[in-house]
């Protein structure tokens, strides 16, 4: 197919969110030529495609199930127990310009019986700049001040419900995504309905959509099992919607984003204790949600106006409650605030773990802080939380916190230590790493948590805004395969400058800083995560069920053993989910 090269254009898409609007940035990169978009018989162009592609804005998608450009697809059968989110994609793609575009979905019916339009939600997908791993293909770790030294082109990952009505642009193409919630209590049985795309112009397209509900149940995501710890960051929200920070509209504005979160079965409240405990890593740096004051007679008081009312939201109107991880007493720089009343100014402590200044510091906020959460009922579901710090460093610190309050939880993402490991409560291990069996079996017993994280090191699995979509659902196979409680990712919204434009940031690959958008946008790359969430449990139920039926027990678990970097070779991403979702649901 022949393409060219277009001067650098900006889209003139248009999308809203609360009084926030963006266009989309050019594409500079090949795209198939005048002619090639002339040859389509139809000016208006709707078709089924798949989840596990992202479509080019600028190229007639003609692959991955849609080898006829004039036809395409127009009929899909998706399989779900009741209870689940099935996702599918839909194309638009278009010669002529198409305006004041939307979608709808009817009622999927199943005789007399009903799955509402209400269940259905449908998102156009916008484009994001993103950029590329390394150039040794090793990880994305690493500064880049020079946005240039990268391979940079556009990408289709943001799901923008907020769209009532939209135009694509000549020669163009605009996936719609398609999120299905099949209700709880639907009675089993093949559900039917129709997807339409109206627009000034032209009659409306429509495609067919069924829905095969077996006769099995996923509970509702608060009752997961899956331990899902994605970093949240209250401070960017504040920033990028210009509201004061931890006022009623900055809440208001958290609240779509941290349902959707809660939505996928979050665990954790991600609180911080002191200022800048990643040196500012972020664009929107976190500051302390505890002030400290150091009295003109030394003594300290500390005040918990912040942290409470994060936490406080985030348990009784967000709904996550389980845990509250509290970073960090180990920040990368080694510096420590406070508020001194005798010269009326901040100051900061710097000081090693071990010292006589890290103890004198953090000893009296310990005795306190312990006091307080017990006064709040909150002290059991909160840990004292280091990422990636030294062994040396670990065990110094572990002995000051637990000399302060012997019942305060520790929790860490880092490197495994045998040395430390009965002292961590929260245990989450790089990518690579295992816990050995006899000692994940005692942390079982004892009701500890024992995860995996991956960051920007991996260049697979991954979830960059570049990733193969189905990289994110192979986590959550992932996660059974190593026989981990859950999975752990440092940021779901530390947003770039202009995040719903431009993915690419001065450190890191693109994506890595966030997996959803403002606005409470969700995204390919989080939609395919919480897949993969669903399927963990989806497996967890059907071990039980099967334990007395070893042939098909079998048969599972040989298929999640596959999900190993070991077992991947000579496969797929797509086709292995493609096989284990099959077998998920013929068991």
């Amino acid at each position: 197919m022949y393409r060219f090269i277009l001067p650098v254009l900006a889209g003139f898409i248009f999308f809203t969110a609360q009084s926030q609007t963006f266009t989309e940035l050019a594409d500079t990169k090949p795209r198939d030529s005048e002619a090639a978009w002339r040859g389509l018989k139809n000016n208006y162009n709707f078709s089924w495609g798949n989840t596990d592609t992202r479509y080019p804005k600028y190229t007639i998608p003609v692959k991955q199930g849609m080898e006829n450009p004039d036809g395409g697809s127009t009929a899909i059968r998706l399989t779900a127990w009741r209870g689940e989110r099935v996702n599918a994609q839909a194309v638009l793609y278009v010669k002529d310009a198409w305006q004041d575009v939307s979608v709808k979905v009817s009622d999927l019916r199943s005789g007399s019986h009903i799955i509402p339009s209400a269940q259905v939600k449908i998102s156009p997908v916008a484009y994001v700049m993103t950029d590329e791993l390394n150039k040794d293909g090793k990880g994305g770790c690493g500064h880049r001040p020079d946005p240039t030294k990268f391979d940079s082109s556009i990408v289709a990952d943001i799901l923008d419900h907020h769209v009532p009505g939209f135009t694509v642009e000549a020669n163009s193409t605009r996936p719609v995504w398609v999120s299905v919630d099949v209700p709880a209590n639907v009675q089993p049985g093949n559900y039917k309905g129709t997807l339409t795309a109206t627009g000034a112009g032209s009659k409306p397209l429509s495609l067919s959509i069924s829905i095969q509900v077996l006769n099995r149940t996923l509970p509702d995501a608060s009752k997961w099992s899956f331990h899902l710890d994605l970093w949240q960051n209250p401070y960017a929200v504040a920033r990028f919607h210009n509201v004061p920070l931890w006022s009623r509209e900055h809440f208001d504005h958290m609240r779509p984003l941290m349902k959707m979160l809660a939505g996928a079965g979050q665990k954790i409240i991600t609180a911080t204790i002191m200022q800048l405990p990643w040196a500012g890593q972020t664009y929107d740096p976190f500051s302390s949600m505890v002030q400290k004051i150091k009295n003109i007679d030394g003594s300290w008081q500390y005040d918990y106006e912040v942290f409470d009312k994060w936490v406080t939201y985030m348990m009784q109107e967000i709904g996550i409650d389980a845990q509250i991880n509290c970073y960090t007493m180990i920040p990368w720089a080694m510096n420590f605030d406070y508020y001194d009343k005798g010269s009326n100014s901040v100051k900061f402590i710097h000081a090693k773990t071990g010292s006589p200044e890290f103890a004198s510091y953090w000893m009296p906020f310990l005795k306190d802080f312990a006091r307080h959460l017990k006064s709040k009922g909150w002290f059991e579901k909160t840990t004292i939380a280091m990422d990636e710090r030294s062994l040396a460093d670990m065990q110094s610190t572990i002995k000051l916190i637990k000399s302060a309050d012997a019942g305060f939880k520790v929790s860490l993402a880092g490197n495994y230590h045998k040395e430390i490991e009965a002292d961590i409560y929260d245990y989450c291990i790089a990518f690579g790493q295992h816990f050995p069996t006899e000692i994940k079996a005692e942390r079982d017993r004892q009701g500890k948590r024992s995860t995996v994280y991956t960051c920007c090191t991996e260049p697979f699995p991954n979830t960059f805004t570049f990733s193969a979509p189905a990289e994110a659902r192979w986590l959550g196979w992932h996660t059974a395969a190593g026989n981990y409680d859950g999975y752990l990712r440092w940021a779901y919204n530390s947003w770039t400058r202009s995040p719903l434009q431009d993915s690419r940031f001065k450190t890191w690959a693109g994506g890595d800083c966030y997996l959803v958008y403002p606005g409470g946008r969700s995204s390919i790359r989080f939609e395919r995560l919480r897949e993969g969430i669903q399927d963990f449990e989806k497996i967890s139920i059907l071990r039980r069920e099967l334990a007395s039926e070893p042939q098909k027990l079998k048969k599972l678990n040989d298929m999640i053993s596959n999900f190993t970097m070991e077992g991947k070779a000579g496969q797929t991403t797509e086709s292995m989910i493609r096989n284990a979702q099959q077998l998920l649901n013929r068991l």
